[in-house]
Formats: structure tokens, C-alpha cells, sequence
């Protein structure tokens, strides 16, 4: 099983919500925090991403901005601008140029923004280990296919064609992905002696999480998956609780939540369907046990996420309706 796309697929919630602008210096926009991790991706020109705390960081045409815990920001032509009075926007969001002054006649940016909606009930540790704001400059011979991924969103929103509408959102997916596999390849391995990185560059514990992943039914015990580790049982639960954070059992019903939690909101299966999914046999002791960890029956998270995702598709017909330029996909 592929851990990071287990990560990606357990969080997120709702579509991929994208903007491209262009703008003429001067400008400046502010974004506020927001459920969900976003990204900025300067296709032509020049910006800044100033943070609320730190230097300013400047992005070059190529770069991509990676922000995995939705932090509140500010992004200008020049840092000198003055962006505290500019009122606020989520990110993604269609918005006219803010310009504190001038004409905005100078040197043009193009950028792609983009937001991407995560459960924050239920953050995955992975993503907590990355920084406020992941940059990733562009160059050369580094991250071949992140290039190549922005390379073709780029195409796309330039000149959309047939089948436009359906690779919008796989690349956008797929930039995500290769944006957190870069930033893994960036991180030097002896930076984590702990946690969720070294874990999945542990040999022993990375067997263990794909057999959970790969089986999340099965009645795993403590010594079957040390087995799979190849460890002893005692050798295997102390390696295993140091760089994952909690026991196996612990993670592993965990995740057997996390993934009933995602087929719930992406399907219809019958509840039974999903309890054996899962590992559980009956319905009922499913239910209890979903209940502990997310504090709705299985039946009530299905309707409130539902409901939740009919709010947003509305939102997102009325921005349509009324010409905006922010595009929400699957």
C-alpha cells in the first residue's frame, strides 16, 4: 500500500478549489487561515509570501509555496508593500488586484493558488510534521516530476481543450502529492530520529503500517505484525510506539476509523458494508466504537458531511453563476 496517498485520501474532505490571477505591481493580498492545506505557484514573473511571524520569501517563476497547515498570510509584488489594512480572503478565492497605490501599470506575476479542504477533527501526524510554509524553488534537475506536474497545470489553464475539466483536477491532486514527496526527499533523514518520517524510512515499522493499511480487517495482534516487521513481539511494540507516537493496536484502530470515517463520506455502502471493511462483524459494535473516536454515529457523520458537501457545491454554483474565476473540482 502507498502510505502518503493513504494520508492524503484519509484528509481530505471536499474538492480542490484553484485560482489563477494576474496582476500589475503594485498589489498585495491578504489570505486568512483556513481548514485545509493551499499552495501558490508562480507561473510568470515574480512575489513574495510574507508570514505574519519572519522574513519575507520571495518566489520565482517555477516555485511553489506549500502551505500544509492552512496558516493565515499575506502575498505581494514587493515586500515593501504594506499589507496590514488590506482586508482578508480565503485562499483560492476570485479577488481584484489590492493596490495600496499606483496605477498598478508595473511588471505583471501570474499565478496559480490553490486550496485544498482536510479534517482538522482528525489531522494525520504525518502532516503535522511539516512546517508553517514548505518553499520549493524551482531548480533545475531537482523534482523533475513536480516541475512536470506544474509545468502541465500551467497548459491547461492557459489553453483549455477537450478533457480539460477532467485533468484539472488529477493534476492538481497530483501536484499535492509530488509537492509532499519533495519535501520528504528535501528533509535529511537524520533530522528525524522520531515520528511519522522516520517511521516510514524504518524498515521494520514501514512493513508493519503497510500490512494495517494494506488489511485494516484483519484481527491483527501485537506478534502478527511484529512478524511482519520481522521483530519480536516486545522489540517490535517499543519500535513501533517510539517512532508512530502511539501502541499498533492504538494505530491501528486509529486508522480503521479514519478509513470508515472516508468511506462514509465518499460512499453509500450500507453500514454493515463498512463495518466489515473495517474488521467488524457487527454493526452495532462498529458504531460504538466510531462514536468514541469521532463523537457521531456512523449514520449521523454521514448526513452532517453530506450536508456539508451540498453547502459547498452550491457555494461554489453561485461563484460560477456570478462570473467568478475560482473553479472547485472533485
Amino acid at each position: 500500500m502507498d502510505l502518503l496517498s493513504d494520508v492524503i485520501a484519509a484528509m481530505r474532505t471536499g474538492r480542490a478549489h484553484y485560482a489563477r490571477s494576474e496582476r500589475h505591481a503594485p498589489w498585495a493580498v491578504r489570505h486568512r487561515p483556513f481548514a485545509g492545506a493551499g499552495f501558490h505557484l508562480v507561473l510568470e514573473g515574480r512575489s513574495w509570501l510574507i508570514p505574519p511571524d519572519g522574513a519575507p520569501i520571495e518566489l520565482r517563476a517555477g516555485d511553489v509555496a506549500f502551505l500544509p497547515h492552512g496558516s493565515a498570510h499575506s502575498v505581494a509584488g514587493d515586500p515593501a508593500v504594506l499589507v496590514a489594512d488590506l482586508p482578508s480572503s480565503p485562499l483560492a478565492e476570485p479577488h481584484q488586484d489590492n493596490r495600496p497605490g499606483g496605477a498598478g501599470a508595473g511588471s505583471r506575476t501570474v499565478m496559480l493558488c490553490g486550496a485544498y479542504l482536510m479534517d482538522r477533527a482528525r489531522p494525520h501526524p504525518l502532516l503535522g510534521e511539516f512546517p508553517e510554509f514548505v518553499h520549493l524553488p524551482a531548480r533545475l534537475g531537482r523534482h523533475s516530476s513536480l516541475r512536470g506536474a506544474t509545468e502541465l497545470l500551467a497548459t491547461e489553464l492557459a489553453q483549455p481543450r477537450l478533457g480539460s475539466d477532467a485533468l484539472l483536477p488529477a493534476l492538481l491532486d497530483a501536484l499535492l502529492l509530488y509537492v509532499m514527496r519533495a519535501w520528504l526527499d528535501e528533509r535529511p533523514r537524520h533530522d528525524a530520529t522520531t515520528g511519522w518520517t522516520a517511521a516510514l524510512h524504518d524498515p521494520a515499522v514501514h512493513a508493519a503500517l503497510q500490512g494495517i493499511h494494506a488489511a485494516p480487517h484483519r484481527p491483527w495482534t501485537v506478534q502478527e505484525l511484529g512478524a511482519v516487521a520481522g521483530l519480536s513481539r516486545a522489540a517490535f511494540a517499543r519500535r513501533f510506539t517510539t517512532l508512530v507516537g502511539q501502541p499498533p493496536l492504538s494505530y491501528l484502530t486509529w486508522w480503521r476509523m479514519t478509513f470508515a470515517a472516508r468511506l462514509l463520506r465518499a460512499s453509500d455502502a450500507p453500514l454493515k458494508t463498512v463495518a466489515n471493511r473495517i474488521g467488524y462483524t457487527s454493526e452495532f459494535a462498529f458504531s460504538t466504537a466510531f462514536k468514541r473516536e469521532h463523537g457521531l454515529t456512523p449514520s449521523a457523520y454521514r448526513r452532517q458531511t453530506t450536508s456539508a458537501d451540498l453547502d459547498t457545491t452550491d457555494a461554489d454554483r453561485r461563484v460560477t453563476e456570478s462570473g467568478g474565476r475560482m473553479r472547485s473540482q472533485h
